[in-house]
């Protein structure tokens, strides 16, 4: 890879905010730095957020904020979701979507190599949402050696049922013929292909490639991340919001594993939702600190 210069720093206090990128297969990745006096020493976590969001929502800025004044630095990578250099908002809906569940997956990768240049040797993964199930992936999959802990916020779950029955609710249409025509065309070679005035994930009436549609609807069990749990060698650290209605069933489908992973540790909180706002953040820092032995 060829890494490039920051871009732009900041002081915070004691912190260090850098923003930083590099390009990977032809796209600029961009990302939140923040250094604090572990740098880069370690634990150094890496921030990973969540369906169509960006790296300096509510929930990444409070963390690294949390988390530098507690002598942690953290990198808040913002998925390119297909764009060049995309910048830290929404993804816009008007924008035609190229990008796929799994290509985050690579990208969180190539910031673990990003962190290993910069000489960083202790890496610990946080995701949050799909972002936390993106994140399990990777750690279930040969993740690289420097990565030492896992740490999930309220990670997607995910069935093939439920997955039909909200699209319908949420579009009043039925999932499977937009699938169905997505599918086809993907086993034609013809992934790329746009399909027009489709609505896909949050977005109402947008234009989505075949390829992506299919990455995002298609049965694919690895999309629960519970299931993922039990192939993840690292410690892991899950939260559950008992006030969440984004990821409802997390709690229930956990509770249902055939046996729960000697390496898990689950936190309830009880009264958080799916963001994890005000003092669960902190109480989440609190719970990741003793985690990473801080």
């Amino acid at each position: 890879m060829k890494w490039l210069a920051v871009l732009s720093m900041l002081l915070l206090g004691n912190a260090q905010a850098e923003e930083v990128g590099f390009r990977y297969n032809g796209t600029q990745l961009q990302a939140n730095l923040e250094k604090s006096d572990n740098w880069p020493a370690g634990p150094v976590v890496l921030l990973t957020h969540g369906t169509l969001a960006h790296n300096r929502m509510e929930i990444m800025s409070t963390l690294q904020e949390l988390f530098a004044e507690n002598g942690i630095s953290s990198l808040a990578i913002n998925l390119s979701l297909g764009l060049n250099g995309r910048t830290s908002a929404m993804y816009d809906c008007a924008t035609p979507h190229v990008h796929r569940h799994e290509d985050a997956v690579k990208e969180i990768s190539a910031w673990v190599e990003w962190l290993k240049f910069e000489d960083v040797k202790n890496i610990v993964l946080l995701g949050h949402s799909r972002g936390g199930n993106q994140t399990a992936r990777y750690a279930a999959n040969a993740p690289d050696k420097a990565v030492s802990r896992v740490i999930l916020l309220a990670p997607q779950t995910w069935s093939e049922k439920y997955a039909a029955r909200d699209y319908e609710k949420r579009y009043g249409k039925p999932l499977q013929p937009i699938l169905d025509k997505a599918l086809a065309l993907v086993r034609a070679g013809k992934g790329k292909e746009m399909l027009e005035h489709v609505d896909f994930i949050y977005c109402k009436d947008t234009s989505v490639s075949a390829e992506a549609f299919v990455s995002y609807y298609r049965p694919d069990p690895d999309m629960d991340t519970p299931r993922l749990l039990a192939s993840i060698r690292l410690p892991v650290l899950l939260f559950v919001g008992s006030e969440d209605k984004v990821v409802s069933d997390l709690e229930e489908k956990l509770a249902a594993l055939p046996e729960k992973p000697k390496n898990l540790e689950i936190v309830v909180m009880d009264g958080a939702d799916h963001f994890f706002r005000d003092l669960y953040a902190e109480e989440v820092v609190e719970k990741a600190l003793e985690f990473m032995g801080k």
